[in-house]
């Protein structure tokens, strides 16, 4: 079973929750949500949906969403079915792929309640007929920027070599001359300063380390960040940092860019720390790098292939600190996701700006 089939299923054993004290104002001020710049009725085609066909998690809302808004015909989609159910929709709710989109020929937009969106927005069809895509910018940084934090600690505190110990019920130091250390004063690079990374570099700055970072769209970034590059500028900036965190989306410009040039410019003492996707790292070179012990180690929540198979050799690698992408996993459950889909239905019926709004060009 594939990582994605399993988190759809876990999350649907989730009792849907319902509002509280939290808004839609709320959540979009708490995770400064953004909106697109123009009404969603401007859009050549747009108009109210009379079908939407809906899959994955969105699938445990569609008796609340069949209640709210009765004039909509809402359309649980079903396996070897959904490009059939797809013909006459007028939008898609957490399903996307190539054949739905040449069947579904009226569809005007496609919402996703995750961030990584690189699935769908490479179906040629989604860019040249310009369909809306929404998805959850944001919502994950937070908890995904502890489980950052966390993965360098660990490294920092020897942790990855304690916790086999305790299993052995070794009381026995283990950690080599200089591998306890403090964050203080290390320099953290985040590649991909977005929404996640963004949350990353506000944890680190707080324990003062020296954050630095690149992103595709410019320069400009909060001030606990001491230095923003360009993408162009990622080898020279990976020799400067102990650690290196990847936070962005994958894309054809992302696809590999964590190749063996990459880890041969890192400090032979310094970490890689992988949040993203598992398709922006050159897996081998990976393996190689660590190895020959080019770096310290490695911190990965996501792999490619993933799942990663049980005799792959990452498992075996040295330093290595593997979580089966879980980093979004928390105890706040899915509120957010519930409520800025909500929110984006009412903003599509009733044509104002939509919140979260992919840019299909880039990819994310």
């Amino acid at each position: 079973m594939s990582v994605s089939r399993l988190v759809i299923l876990l999350i649907l054993a989730v009792p849907l929750p319902t509002l509280g004290a939290d808004s839609a104002d709320d959540i979009i001020q708490r995770y400064q949500l953004e909106q697109g710049t123009e009404p969603v009725k401007e859009r050549p085609g747009w108009r109210k949906p009379k079908k939407i066909l809906v899959g994955g998690f969105v699938t445990g809302m569609i008796d609340e969403l069949r209640a709210a808004y009765p004039d909509i015909q809402f359309v649980a989609a079903k396996p070897g079915e959904a490009a059939r159910q797809a013909k006459d929709a007028d939008a898609l709710f957490g399903i996307c792929n190539a054949e739905l989109i040449a069947a579904a020929k009226a569809v005007q937009w496609i919402h996703f309640v995750t961030a990584g969106v690189e699935n769908c927005v490479s179906v040629p069809g989604v860019k040249e007929r310009d369909i809306l895509v929404t998805n959850m910018q944001r919502i994950g940084g937070p908890i995904i920027a502890e489980h950052v934090m966390a993965m360098t600690l660990a490294f920092t505190r020897g942790l990855d070599l304690y916790l086999p110990q305790q299993a052995k019920r070794e009381w026995k130091r283990v950690t080599p001359p200089g591998r306890m250390a403090v964050v203080k004063g290390k320099t953290l690079l985040v590649v991909g300063l977005g929404g996640i990374g963004s949350e990353v570099a506000k944890r680190a700055h707080a324990l003062e380390m020296n954050v630095i970072a690149t992103r595709a769209s410019g320069r400009t970034g909060p001030d606990f960040v001491s230095y923003v590059g360009l993408p162009e500028e990622l080898p020279k900036l990976a020799g400067q940092a102990d650690f290196v965190v990847n936070t962005a989306p994958l894309t054809l410009q992302t696809r590999g860019i964590f190749n063996a040039a990459f880890f041969a410019a890192m400090k032979p003492e310094a970490y890689f720390i992988n949040v993203a996707r598992g398709g922006s790292v050159d897996t081998d070179a990976l393996v190689a790098a660590l190895q020959r012990r080019q770096i310290a180690g490695a911190g990965l929540d996501v792999t490619d292939p993933e799942p990663l198979p049980s005799d792959h050799p990452l498992w075996q690698a040295p330093n290595v600190i593997i979580t089966p992408h879980v980093a979004n996993d928390s105890d706040l459950g899915f509120d957010a996701q519930v409520i800025v889909t909500r929110e984006n239905l009412r903003r599509y019926i009733a044509g104002e700006r939509m919140l979260s709004v992919v840019d299909v060009g880039r990819g994310y």
